[in-house]
């Protein structure tokens, strides 16, 4: 028997994404659409003086992998600034393509390990970037 795709992880992460619901007066809005799925992220943000992540909103519709994907990149947003999810953006588009052989704990965003089973499978590379993709607009859209 082949492994699972959705895990228990997985799924206990789409059932608990963070700072669900839009910031009223955000600094900056991203919506986005995976043209592959259809998933869609709506992302707003407050940002601090420095450019910095300081608060976020969401409204997500998509499969389980970005789901868990949205759950994971909120869980860690807070206080990044927008050098550092750029950098971060690259890095799990590279871990996404196997351009790097990441162990579980090298992987280039806290807890991403647990989407390991979508590596292979690229038709759900788009909904796990989208929810970085639209948080690092949103940020954009806030300068």
């Amino acid at each position: 028997m082949s492994d699972p795709l959705y895990t228990r992880d997985i799924l206990r992460l789409a059932s608990a994404i963070p700072h669900l619901g839009l910031l009223d007066a955000p600094h900056g809005t991203a919506d986005l659409r995976s043209p592959t799925c259809g998933s869609r992220v709506v992302v707003t943000v407050r940002l601090d003086g420095q450019g910095r992540v300081l608060e976020l909103g969401q409204k997500v519709t998509a499969c389980a992998f970005g789901q868990a994907s949205a759950a994971l990149m909120a869980a860690h947003a807070i206080g990044q600034s927008k050098q550092q999810l750029r950098s971060a953006l690259e890095a799990i588009e590279d871990w996404l393509r196997h351009r790097v052989q990441a162990s579980p704990l090298d992987t280039p965003w806290p807890g991403l390990e647990i989407l390991e089973p979508a590596r292979s499978r690229t038709g759900r590379h788009g909904a796990i970037l989208l929810p970085f993709r639209a948080l690092l607009a949103a940020i954009e859209d806030a300068a």
